[in-house]
C-alpha cells in the first residue's frame, strides 16, 4: 500500500483513481502528475515499485493539498463572512451560496426539518 501525503492509497484501484484519493487532487490532475512521472493510468497502485512512489511523492510536493489547502478553504470562507458579503453572509446562515434555490430542494444546506402540515382539504 502506497502511503503519499499522509494518505494510504487503496492498493486494488488504477493509479489515476488511486491518487484522487488525495484532497485537492481530481482526475486531471492526477493524469498529469502520472504523465511527469512516466506511470501509465492503468497501472494498479499495488504495483507502483518504490522509485515510482518516490517520483510521484516528488512531484506532488509542487501542488497544494491536504491541509495546506483545507486551511486555505476555511481562510477563504472566513474571509467571505468577515466582509459581510452576501456568500459571507449566506455561508454564515448555512444557506446555498451558489444561486440554487431554497423553496425546495435545500435540504443538504438547511438541514432536515419536521415535516410540515399540508394543505387543508377542501370541504365536499
Amino acid at each position: 500500500m502506497a502511503r503519499i501525503a499522509g494518505i494510504d492509497l487503496p492498493k486494488n484501484k488504477r493509479g489515476e483513481i488511486g491518487l484522487t484519493y488525495i484532497y485537492g487532487i481530481g482526475l486531471t490532475t492526477a493524469r498529469k502528475i502520472l504523465d511527469n512521472t512516466g506511470i501509465e493510468y492503468g497501472k494498479r497502485v499495488s504495483s507502483w515499485t518504490d522509485e515510482e512512489v518516490a517520483r510521484l511523492r516528488q512531484e506532488i510536493e509542487h501542488y497544494k493539498i491536504e491541509g495546506v489547502l483545507r486551511s486555505e478553504v476555511q481562510m477563504n470562507i472566513k474571509r467571505l463572512m468577515d466582509i459581510g458579503c452576501y456568500r459571507g453572509i449566506r455561508h454564515r446562515r448555512g444557506l446555498p451560496c451558489r444561486g440554487q434555490r431554497t423553496r425546495t430542494n435545500a435540504r443538504t444546506r438547511k438541514g432536515r426539518k419536521k415535516t410540515v402540515a399540508g394543505k387543508k382539504k377542501a370541504v365536499k
